[in-house]
């Protein structure tokens, strides 16, 4: 069953913009890998929790999926044949949609439920004719002439984890509901579109059309990426900045931990460059850095004993109560 982003994410179907982006980095840190231990339920519900927020944080895309359901992405397609085939009663037989018994169907990477408005199967011929290549049946048909496949464009979401490894989507195609696996490659960027030759909609005696993924790379709450550099916070006790030593840094790959040696003395807000543990760099080799960036950690609360040592610092740097 396909999913409810609102009910995804917990939020009404009104919620604002400030609702949905709050309930989605309360749900993101909750299940996010490096906090569940690589638990497959969570790494599943941290998937959907993206998902959903990827789609009601855009405006746009939330009205289709308002209007449209779990169909929103073929939403242009929908609302020409909507236009196109009005005289019908209105086309709005799609499944959780309109009325009557549906009748299935479905054309490329396009799945319909159609229902009984259509007046008798010439109405229904007509839509599917005009929609798809035209008519090759009936009195005064023409001969098909090779038709070229139409290309298919489909957005998909991955997370930035997903981004760095690599990952692949199964997709549903065609009337027998055939799927397709693709593969995304690791260092996928944003907005990245991806083509896949020959894998769009099947052609009548001519060439397949062509598959493009567009790929929409989810924020992270730990990491921020910039290019192929992530830039991380790390944690530094003050006594570690003030007298050297090692911390860990979180990672994308390997064990998720790399060691940053600490020079006594570093202040807040000092950034060090780990060369070549970045992103990879999208079809091509060598990888981005990471920026870890120092954040100075008081311990909380002071014991006595802390108490009673920064007290004799500050004495000794010339402090007063």
């Amino acid at each position: 069953m396909p999913l409810d982003f609102y009910q995804t994410l917990g939020v009404s179907k009104d919620a604002s913009d400030k609702d949905i982006s709050s309930a989605y980095r309360r749900l993101a840190r909750q299940y996010h890998p490096d906090v569940t231990g690589g638990d497959k339920e969570a790494e599943e519900r941290f998937k959907q929790v993206n998902t959903a927020h990827a789609v009601l944080s855009d405006s746009a895309k939330r009205a289709a999926y308002d209007k449209w359901g779990d169909q929103w992405e073929h939403a242009e397609q929908l609302e020409e044949m909507q236009r196109q085939h009005g005289g019908h009663g209105g086309f709005d037989g799609f499944a959780g949609f309109g009325g009557g018994q549906p009748f299935g169907g479905s054309q490329g990477n396009i799945h319909f439920d159609f229902g009984e408005q259509f007046g008798d199967a010439g109405d229904l011929g007509d839509l599917l004719g005009n929609l798809f290549g035209g008519r090759s049946s009936g009195p005064g048909a023409m001969p098909r002439q090779p038709v070229r496949g139409r290309d298919i464009e489909h957005d998909i979401n991955v997370s930035l984890r997903e981004a760095f490894h690599g990952t692949t989507r199964t997709l549903q195609r065609g009337a027998g509901g055939s799927r397709l696996e693709v593969t995304i490659p690791p260092g996928v960027g944003d907005g990245q579109r991806i083509k896949f030759t020959g894998k769009g909609e099947d052609s009548h005696g001519g060439q397949d059309g062509d598959l493009f993924i567009v790929v929409h790379v989810d924020d992270d709450p730990l990491f921020e990426r910039r290019g192929d550099d992530l830039h991380v916070p790390v944690d530094v006790s003050v006594s570690t900045a003030a007298l050297g030593g090692e911390v860990a840094v979180r990672s994308l790959s390997g064990s998720g931990r790399l060691a940053l040696r600490i020079p006594a003395g570093t202040q807040n807000g000092r950034v060090f460059r780990l060369a070549g543990q970045g992103m990879p760099r999208f079809k091509r080799d060598g990888r981005g850095d990471i920026l870890a960036e120092v954040r100075l950690r008081m311990p909380e609360p002071l014991t006595p004993e802390q108490t009673e040592l920064f007290r004799q610092l500050r004495d000794l740097e010339g402090g007063s109560e």
